[in-house]
């Protein structure tokens, strides 16, 4: 396995990978294995980035920055007015987006959990179930916030319900919302509040971009006809290669204009696969935000703790599902926008080595 970390001291190399977005090797990247430069032009770049310095790395954010707001134009043919916000730092923090489904007790924790983290502005908990919240469950979650914040302001709580049981509405947009960053979450992942908070800093850098803890890749199985079959790489697969494409939103920093985006931009063909299929909304977002940016999401190394029972991830037929979906929705966004990397973030203060 082969990876590039992202960290404050980096070798030449990785100095130099931060600089080449694979964004600028989109041909390339929708290849076969994601785009890997020759070994002539990696030998170029290593000796024109001979400098190791954080200058660099800053000159890195911004030109991405001015990259992308001058990539921003339609979607899919769709003439979107992108707000300038996008690419500004997020105001007051983040708010936490709980995904949950009759997990009452795993919910407690989760709320609880997220409350205390110093950065979280507001905790928002999408209920789909078809009974609302009991005003008991209500009571003791919006208790337990003002016990277990130790902020001078308490963390706003709301529950978001929802008639039906969909997928699609852990993306709807969030009225009043005094934050950019959404930290899109299970009910049952817990990310310890130091690693969520080195990861909104991480997305503060690059906040058009998706930034989360769980990795996941793309791969050309075959390709006949002008027809290409793209396979679903899990984690081994991303262990194993280095290369990711997508990061999930079981655990993700993502700006909240892709809310609106999803919700009253993205075709309704594809809110009507997620609806039926119940699952690979996570891929839809991916997908969508891959298509504006023209970029790779960014994976930070952290720990993740799973505190519920386990999902549909672990059934056996996940994978072939998983494999389906990825192929169905590519065909129906009309275009293949994933772009995969090699850059992990790494926060240098808790590593041995660099």
């Amino acid at each position: 396995m082969s990876s590039t970390l992202i960290t404050v001291g980096e070798d030449a190399a990785a100095d130099c990978d931060a600089l080449w977005s694979p964004a600028k090797e989109k041909a390339a990247s929708r290849g076969v294995y994601g785009g890997r430069s020759s070994l002539l032009h990696r030998r170029f770049r290593l000796l024109v980035c001979g400098a190791r310095t954080r200058l660099l790395f800053s000159l890195c954010a911004v030109s991405f920055l001015v990259m992308f707001s001058s990539r921003i134009g339609p979607f899919m043919g769709w003439n979107l007015d992108y707000p300038s916000s996008v690419s500004s730092a997020s105001r007051g923090g983040y708010t936490v987006l709980i995904n949950t489904w009759k997990q009452n007790s795993v919910l407690k924790q989760s709320v609880a959990h997220y409350a205390s983290c110093s950065g979280t502005d507001a905790i928002h908990v999408v209920w789909s179930e078809s009974d609302p919240p009991s005003d008991s469950l209500k009571a003791f979650l919006k208790k337990i916030v003002l016990v277990k914040s130790e902020t001078a302001r308490k963390p706003d709580f709301k529950f978001d319900l929802n008639e039906e049981d969909n997928l699609n509405n852990r993306f709807k947009p969030i009225k009043d919302l005094r934050t950019d960053a959404i930290f899109s979450v299970d009910d049952d992942v817990i990310v310890p509040c130091d690693t969520l908070d080195f990861g909104f800093a991480v997305w503060q850098s690059a906040p058009q971009t998706m930034v989360g803890f769980v990795p996941r890749m793309h791969w050309l199985a075959q390709e006949k006809s002008s027809m290409a079959y793209y396979k679903y790489g899990g984690w081994w697969s991303v262990w194993w290669t280095g290369s990711y494409s997508m990061v999930l939103t079981k655990a993700a920093f993502f700006h909240r204009t892709y809310l609106d985006l999803y919700t009253h931009e993205m075709p309704s063909l594809i809110h009507d696969y997620i609806t039926r299929e119940r699952n690979c909304e996570d891929i839809a977002m991916s997908l969508l935000v891959a298509n504006i940016t023209d970029a790779p999401p960014i994976w930070v190394k952290g720990k993740m703790h799973d505190i519920g029972s386990s999902g549909i991830s672990s059934l056996k037929r996940h994978s072939n599902t998983r494999n389906k979906c990825l192929n169905d929705l590519i065909s129906l966004f009309g275009m293949m926008p994933l772009v995969s990397t090699n850059a992990k973030a790494v926060d240098a203060r808790h590593g041995w080595f660099w």
